[in-house]
């Protein structure tokens, strides 16, 4: 077998390890990496540098013939022209060759054989290339020798920095995406999650080309085959949902629903970190051990315990570890068509219904919206809820226009017969600072009742505004808070709150208007 080399790139000088073991990048990491140990629980401890999340900002899409017809060109999906591209592309590669040692990994994207994808991650980090060990699906010895060309290749320079003053940079990051090239090139930021979620971006792009729907979700399995999906933004409660000890995980954040079911996209995890404790999240907490990356977590020098309450660093704080580490993670990842799609959101101001079931039209209406309520701070006195929307609960990794995925997501629903729903996790009683945030033995009752097909046979109510159909009883949750009014002492500061909210949506979908049917703009409320 020919020795392996990048000799076609233009990197020719530095020693290349490709796809080391687990131990090995280990030792690397923690004798080249400044920063880098090993945790009590066994965990590499890593940081990202200056950039501890990441920089959409400084995202960019070449602009080519072939597919910029395709591509929702904004503030979203920035244009880049060739001739940018290959500078950043030289010097990224120009950076690479100038190192001793650098590091490849070659694993896949999709557990379907018939959609995967053949990734070449290129790197300067030990941290990365485990990162990229545990995030895609590590090959076997017998698919590494055959493994050939890869379909897409990532070059990380992120510790080197995009010239600023070059042509469309606007600072000295730079995080580049070339469909036709099938290259992603990082300038000037180590956060990991940039190449996870390039990859998830290629997907997002490629798969809809296939009648392929793309999902920014979690996803889990019954003991009856029954497969729940769960869209929602941060703090929603996505993560913790579809981490039911009675279920299988099929995958915590990137899926595909294809002809024949769904699979996931990642090989691993990527969990948030903050506050994270055995008693909350036993599976997340059991799963940090040899073989994790905890990235810029605070810990203890002497004893390596990790404090995970700590956000002195960042708020941002996660642990990277391939999805076996979950006990009762579904190996292969995939699985059949979903039963129950669940849109989790947020409510801050207490209006919305714990659980209500939506048409297919209602739910692309609601992936287009991709709404939440975050609490607003306290400066100024401020304490009024603002809403967050973002497309299809993922618009930063989203190429085509939001419509794009909303019709395919419809189309699913109707022809496999899953049902929808929305499911509020946030506050009842009012909105926040005079309501309360809704209880989780509560909404986890609403999600087993879903799951046990118990609201098949109550009744049901409609809210005038969204036209939401409300089911009035539901096992093991209080009929008082399922119809939100109810819950309210001041009827007229609830429907003005209602109002609000509509016209928050209705401004909000005016950007998508022009390029959505109009049966799923009429679904919004009226």
């Amino acid at each position: 077998m020919k020795p392996f080399n990048l000799e076609k790139l233009g990197i020719t000088k530095p020693t290349i390890y490709r796809n080391l073991s687990v131990p090995k990048l280990y030792e690397m990491a923690l004798q080249f990496e400044k920063g880098s140990a090993i945790s009590d629980k066994g965990a590499l401890l890593v940081y990202s540098g200056e950039k501890t999340g990441r920089s959409p900002k400084d995202r960019r899409i070449v602009k080519h013939q072939d597919s910029e017809n395709n591509i929702d060109w904004g503030s979203v999906n920035i244009p880049l022209d060739n001739h940018t591209f290959m500078i950043n592309k030289v010097r990224a590669v120009d950076y690479l060759d100038s190192r001793d040692i650098i590091y490849v990994f070659d694993g896949f994207a999709g557990w379907d054989p018939k959609y995967r994808l053949k990734v070449r991650v290129i790197c300067s980090r030990a941290y990365h290339a485990l990162f990229m060990n545990n995030m895609l699906i590590r090959p076997t010895e017998e698919e590494l020798k055959s493994f050939g060309e890869p379909d897409y290749i990532i070059l990380n320079a992120g510790a080197f920095p995009a010239n600023k003053f070059t042509k469309e940079m606007t600072s000295k990051t730079s995080v580049d995406l070339d469909f036709e090239k099938r290259e992603i090139v990082i300038l000037g930021t180590e956060y990991a999650g940039e190449m996870k979620k390039g990859i998830f971006t290629v997907m997002n792009y490629l798969m809809p080309l296939k009648g392929v729907m793309p999902m920014h979700c979690s996803a889990n399995v019954g003991n009856d085959g029954d497969v729940s999906i769960f869209f929602g933004l941060s703090g929603t409660g996505k993560t913790t949902l579809s981490a039911d000890p009675e279920r299988n995980l099929i995958g915590d954040d990137e899926h595909c629903w294809t002809d024949d079911g769904i699979f996931n996209i990642e090989g691993g995890c990527y969990a948030k970190a903050i506050n994270l404790s055995a008693e909350k999240e036993p599976e997340i907490f059991n799963a940090i051990k040899f073989g994790t990356v905890l990235e810029n977590v605070a810990f203890n020098d002497k004893n390596r315990m990790v404090d995970y309450d700590d956000i002195s660093f960042t708020e941002n704080t996660r642990a990277s570890y391939p999805i076996e580490f979950i006990d009762n993670s579904l190996i292969p990842c995939i699985s059949t068509h979903p039963n129950n799609i669940i849109f989790l959101t947020c409510d801050a101001y207490g209006v919305l219904p714990p659980v209500s079931a939506l048409t297919p039209e209602q739910a692309s209406y609601h992936f287009i919206s991709g709404y939440t309520a975050k609490v607003a701070g306290t400066e100024m006195g401020v304490t009024e809820p603002s809403a967050t929307f973002s497309a299809c609960f993922g618009a930063a990794f989203m190429p085509w226009h939001p419509n794009k995925y909303a019709e395919l997501l419809a189309e699913k629903i109707k022809k496999h017969g899953a049902k929808a729903w929305l499911v509020n996790t946030g506050w009842s009683g009012g909105p926040y600072g005079i309501g309360a945030r809704m209880k989780l033995k509560f909404t986890r009752a609403i999600i087993d009742a879903i799951h046990s097909n118990a609201l098949d046979n109550v009744d049901w109510v409609t809210e005038p505004v969204f036209s939401f159909k409300i089911p009035t009883t539901c096992p093991n949750v209080p009929s008082e808070i399922l119809v939100p009014k109810n819950t309210w002492v001041d009827k007229s500061g609830y429907d003005n709150t209602l109002k609000k909210l509509a016209d928050l949506f209705k401004n909000n979908f005016k950007k998508y208007q022009s390029g959505v049917n109009q049966a799923i703009c009429d679904a919004g409320p009226k």
